[in-house]
């Protein structure tokens, strides 16, 4: 408030300075009415306009700070979320490095599976392969024997046939009944 009605008497007195030193060369009372009618257009001014005035300027200074105020939390929050931002960008590479590392470490994980069941798939083969083999020789060489078999009795058949006369065959008689008289196995 002293501010204002320091100002406000300097302003008048430079208002008035040229004003007196016109009127002195005039040498009248013109200058003084002209003072008089200048000082109380400026004293009904300043008590009339003074609380208006001082309001809006108070009024003014308060929204001023309340700006700057809520400005400086606005900087403060967009230099947090920048550093938020900045520790994520740095983030974002280590995480993608993890996320590759992990991905190839399951891919070899499948891939290892995969050759796994491949192979005991296979040695499951293998070893069906290698059991119908078996079985089929096995087969085989019962139906060789068979065959070899029966062509031999066949052989033998036609072999006494061709080669038995009848007193072969009376003595074979003979002597197996003699061997089943004496208990022995023929």
């Amino acid at each position: 408030m002293i501010f204002s009605r320091s100002f406000f008497w300097l302003a008048v007195a430079a208002l008035l300075a040229p004003q007196a030193a016109f009127a002195a060369a005039e040498g009248g009372m013109g200058f003084v009415w002209e003072a008089a009618n200048l000082l109380l257009l400026l004293t009904v001014l300043f008590f009339a306009a003074r609380k208006p005035v001082s309001a809006y300027l108070a009024d003014r200074r308060h929204g001023i700070v309340a700006d700057m105020e809520s400005s400086e939390k606005l900087l403060l929050d967009a230099e947090e979320r920048l550093a938020d931002w900045g520790r994520r960008a740095d983030g974002v590479e280590d995480e993608t490095a993890e996320i590759r590392r992990a991905a190839r470490a399951a891919a070899e994980a499948e891939a290892a599976g995969i050759v796994a069941d491949a192979e005991a798939t296979a040695e499951r083969i293998k070893n069906g392969a290698q059991a119908a083999i078996d079985s089929e020789l096995r087969r085989a060489r019962a139906a060789l024997q068979q065959d070899a078999a029966e062509l031999a009795v066949s052989l033998a058949g036609d072999l006494l046939r061709d080669n038995v006369t009848d007193a072969d065959q009376d003595r074979l008689v003979d002597e197996f009944a003699t061997r089943l008289e004496r208990g022995e196995a023929a």
